[in-house]
C-alpha cells in the first residue's frame, strides 16, 4: 500500500508477538552506558511517569477511603463487587441508546486480562480470530496460548487508517469467531467516525461473528470525530466491549478493568454462554476488593474538569509532536493524531547510515540519547515507530530535538551535505 511514496510494509506473524514490555525493557538496559542524559520514554503508554497527568483527588480519596473502611480485606466475588458492576453498567449506558445491567459486567484486572478472556471463552478447536494491522500484540499471545489462529486484516493509511471491510470479508469463514477492533487507536492515533463503526458492524454481521471492542482509550478522543462506543451498533451485532479506569483516569498501575457484553439482542443471555462466561471468571483473581468498592464513586464524582484538562493536554502534545517530527527529514507523521496517547511515524531508512531497520534505530538511539521509542515492527508495522505523547511537554521536546540530532549524526553523507 502506498501513500505519497511512503509504503506500508507489514511485518511477519513472529516479529509481530514481541511485546511492547518487553522490548522497553531491553531499549531500556540499553540507556545505562549514557548517563550524561536523562532517559526520555516516549514508549510506554503510561502518562504517570510525567507529572503533568496526575488521576483525580475524588479518586485518590475514594481507594483510600474504602482500604480504611476495613469493609473490603476479603475476596471479591469472582465476576467483580456487585456495586462495581452496576456503577459500570450506568457509566457505560451514558453512550448507549439502551440500558445495561451489572448481569452484563465483568471486572477484570485492566484490560489485558479482559483481552484473554475474551479470546479463551471464544476459543475452539480451528477457530481463528480478526485482528488489525497495526495493532496491539497482546491479542496474537493469547490467541497463540489458546491456539487460535490469527489472521491480520489492514488498517489503510491513505483513509485515516479505517479498516479495510474487503479484507476483513476476504479472510473471514466458518471458523472465524471474533472481529477485533481499537478505537480509539493504539499505535495510530485515530478515532473511528459513527458512519464507520456502522459499517464495521454490519460487515461483521455480514460474515456472521461478533466483535471485541477494545475501548481502553475511550472518550481520549480530541480530533474532528468524537468517540462513539461500538456498543451503540449492540443491535447490529453483539459487542464485547473491553475498557478500564487506567487511561482516562490516568490510574494504569490499579488494574481496574471490565469485559461487558453490549448486546441488546440477547445472544449472550443463552444460558451455555453465561455459563461459560462465569466459569471461566471463577478461574480468575479480579482486582484488590478496595479498589473495585471505589468505583462507583470515581465514576460517578469525577468532575468533567479533569476530563477536559486531559484532553487538552493530549491535543497540545500530539501538536508538539507532529511539528517537531516534520523538523526531522527521516521520519513522516501522515496523519495527525485524533485521540488516544499514541502515534505511528513512518521511517526512511534510505536517508539514514548504519541503520538496519526500526528495531536497530531504537536501539541506537536510546543507547546515544537515552530516548525510548518503540519499534513498528511489535505493533505490526515494520521500520515505522509508535510514539507515546503522554509525556511532560518539556520532555516531548527535549526528546524529540534528541531524535533529530540522532538522526542528523546518521545522516547519509550526501545529506548532511545539502
Amino acid at each position: 500500500m502506498e501513500n505519497g511514496g511512503n509504503s506500508v510494509n507489514y511485518e511477519s506473524k513472529e516479529t509481530s508477538t514481541m511485546t511492547i514490555k518487553g522490548i522497553l525493557s531491553l531499549l531500556m538496559q540499553s540507556t545505562v552506558e549514557n548517563k550524561n542524559k536523562r532517559v526520555i520514554s516516549l514508549g510506554l503508554g503510561d502518562p504517570t511517569l510525567f507529572s503533568c497527568f496526575q488521576t483525580t483527588s475524588v479518586s485518590e480519596e475514594a481507594v483510600a477511603d474504602t482500604l480504611l473502611s476495613h469493609n473490603f480485606h476479603g475476596y471479591a466475588p469472582t465476576a467483580g463487587l456487585l456495586q462495581t458492576r452496576q456503577a459500570i453498567a450506568e457509566y457505560l449506558s451514558r453512550d448507549l441508546p439502551y440500558k445495561l445491567s451489572s448481569h452484563d459486567v465483568f471486572i477484570t484486572c485492566g484490560c489485558t486480562q479482559a483481552i484473554d478472556v475474551s479470546v479463551a471463552i471464544l476459543a475452539r478447536g480451528g477457530a481463528n480470530i480478526l485482528l488489525p494491522r497495526p495493532g496491539f500484540p497482546i491479542y496474537e499471545l493469547c490467541a497463540a496460548f489458546r491456539q487460535v489462529e490469527v489472521r491480520h486484516y489492514d488498517l489503510l493509511l491513505e483513509k485515516g487508517w479505517e479498516v479495510d471491510l474487503d479484507s476483513v470479508k476476504a479472510l473471514a469463514d466458518h471458523n472465524t469467531v471474533a472481529l477485533v477492533i481499537i478505537n480509539p487507536g493504539n499505535p495510530c492515533g485515530n478515532v473511528y467516525s459513527y458512519n464507520h463503526l456502522e459499517k464495521i458492524a454490519e460487515t461483521a454481521k455480514q460474515i456472521g461473528t461478533i466483535v471485541i471492542a477494545d475501548e481502553v482509550y475511550g472518550h481520549l478522543a480530541f480530533g474532528s470525530n468524537p468517540f462513539v462506543p461500538m456498543g451503540v451498533f449492540g443491535v447490529i451485532v453483539p459487542v464485547i466491549t473491553l475498557g478500564s479506569l487506567s487511561k482516562r483516569w490516568i490510574v494504569p498501575g490499579w488494574r481496574l478493568g471490565w469485559f461487558v457484553t453490549t448486546d441488546p439482542s440477547g445472544t449472550f443471555k443463552n444460558p451455555k454462554v453465561v455459563e461459560r462466561i462465569r466459569k471461566y471468571f471463577d478461574l480468575l483473581g479480579g482486582p484488590a476488593t478496595f479498589i473495585q468498592a471505589a468505583v462507583p464513586r470515581i465514576l460517578n464524582q469525577t468532575e468533567e474538569s479533569f476530563f477536559k484538562k486531559t484532553i487538552d493536554d493530549l491535543r497540545l502534545n500530539s501538536d508538539i509532536c507532529f511539528k517537531e517530527i516534520e523538523e526531522i527529514p527521516c521520519m513522516f507523521c501522515p496523519h495527525k493524531p485524533e485521540g488516544s496517547m499514541t502515534m505511528i511515524v513512518k521511517l526512511n531508512l534510505l536517508l539514514l547510515e548504519d541503520i538496519n531497520d526500526d528495531i536497530d534505530f531504537c536501539f541506537k538511539l536510546a543507547k546515544e540519547e537515552s530516548v525510548i521509542i518503540l519499534p513498528g515492527t511489535t505493533v505490526g508495522l515494520k521500520d515505522w515507530l509508535r510514539i507515546t505523547f503522554a509525556a511532560d511537554p518539556s520532555a516531548l521536546v527535549e526528546g524529540l530535538k534528541r531524535v533529530k540530532v540522532f538522526c542528523q549524526r546518521h545522516a547519509k553523507k550526501w545529506l548532511k551535505q545539502c
